[in-house]
């Protein structure tokens, strides 16, 4: 404990820390909806440099729930959903093209972790519909899903398709939620949410519970048939 408060860097994070608290409390922040009305009276430059920052910082192992939420503080629902579906489509896009652009042998060894491995039995097994699964409101980092699928034999317009109808369920919920802290959302808005929660939800259920027998090993014999 006594080297950690001589290490000059502990030091100089806990007093920046303590003053962006105190900053916090003195200086009156922006309300959601200020925030919202903000980012409407900037143009329409805006959203489109949300749209390149969200798809380009989404290739590296970065959230995106950030920028989900983000999407619908700032430009509402619809707007906020559209720019959040086809930034992750973007991203997804770039990832899975970057991967089978390098050496894959040297990607694969950076993915050494028990999940990548799980991943990988699952795209082995099921493909596109695996893509589709963990595209869904799972713990599995996004970008390590496109790693996985840059370096299995998935083609790629399956892997966009499913990429595209997995996000969806997820992805409408959160926006949705982010708008909801503006105030000014919608009760329908907010079903909506709570429909595409549960659609991901459920999803993630039956893939839990859907087992598939693993691929049977090379020269293996086939069973004999009796006739009857």
């Amino acid at each position: 404990m006594t080297k950690l408060i001589r290490d000059p860097r502990i030091v100089a994070l806990l007093v920046g820390a303590v003053a962006l608290f105190g900053t916090a409390l003195v200086v009156p922040l922006p309300s959601p909806r200020q925030v919202q009305e903000w980012a409407t009276s900037v143009g329409p430059v805006f959203p489109l440099l949300f749209f390149l920052v969200h798809a380009l910082v989404t290739v590296a192992p970065i959230p995106r729930t950030v920028f989900t939420v983000s999407a619908g503080l700032l430009f509402g629902p619809l707007l906020g959903i559209t720019l959040a579906v086809s930034a992750t489509t973007v991203s997804a896009v770039l990832a899975i093209l970057l991967v089978r652009a390098l050496d894959r042998e040297q990607v694969a060894a950076r993915l050494t972790h028990p999940a990548v491995r799980a991943i990988d039995e699952r795209l082995a097994r099921r493909g596109w519909l695996a893509v589709g699964s963990l595209r869904l409101i799972a713990a599995v980092p996004f970008s390590v899903i496109n790693y996985c699928c840059g370096l299995s034999s998935i083609r790629f317009w399956p892997y966009l398709i499913a990429t595209v109808l997995g996000v969806l369920p997820g992805t409408i919920g959160t926006v949705v939620l982010g708008d909801a802290l503006t105030g000014t959302t919608h009760p329908a808005m907010l079903a909506l949410s709570g429909v595409c929660l549960a659609i991901g939800l459920a999803g993630l259920v039956v893939d839990a519970r859907w087992k598939t027998a693993p691929p049977a090993p090379a020269g293996a014999p086939e069973p004999v048939r009796t006739a009857h």
